[in-house]
């Protein structure tokens, strides 16, 4: 009986034939033959079928002789084929074979930051610089246009500004 409703399902779907749902409630499909069946028969109906076209699979590639491949995806994804599956496995080998024979993992490249051999070269050059700085002395004058430098008379005048105010609030808050 259930190898009957199996195939009749599936001559039905590879027709491309529609189903009515008759009963939202109570799950029941009508066929185009007027039978009904609930949705879990039609479940259990399509897992046996399923399980038969597996086992017929099976058995062609035993009388054949040719390798079997997978009869039911197990995981989403591609497919490797053994002889591709073998080709990567081998591979990954050649790489941790390279990583294992130089005794350690090879130590990555620092990209963006100083050698200590260029950090050294650039503190000489620095040192060499200040060095200069401080022999020319005082001969080079700062600009005075440069804005947000106090003159000596200026600090002096908002100095006495802010003492007349701290005097005024301590006068004021007694």
């Amino acid at each position: 009986m259930a190898h009957g409703i199996a195939n009749e399902l599936t001559a039905r779907n590879k027709a491309d034939t529609h189903y009515k749902i008759t009963d939202c409630h109570t799950g029941q499909l009508q066929l185009s033959t007027g039978m009904d069946i609930s949705v879990k028969d039609l479940q259990e109906a399509i897992s046996i079928r399923q399980q038969i076209d597996n086992l017929q699979r099976r058995l062609s590639s035993v009388l054949r002789g040719t390798p079997q491949g997978p009869t039911a995806p197990t995981t989403r994804g591609r497919y490797f084929s053994p002889a591709t599956r073998a080709k990567l496995a081998a591979a990954a080998k050649a790489r941790w074979a390279r990583t294992r024979s130089t005794g350690a993992a090879a130590p990555t490249k620092r990209t963006g930051q100083l050698t200590p051999a260029g950090r050294r070269k650039l503190s000489q050059l620095m040192k060499a610089r200040w060095e200069a700085r401080r022999k020319a002395g005082g001969t080079k004058k700062p600009s005075a246009s440069k804005r947000g430098s106090l003159t000596p008379a200026g600090r002096k005048r908002l100095s006495e500004l802010m003492k007349a105010r701290w005097a005024a609030r301590r006068k004021g808050g007694k």
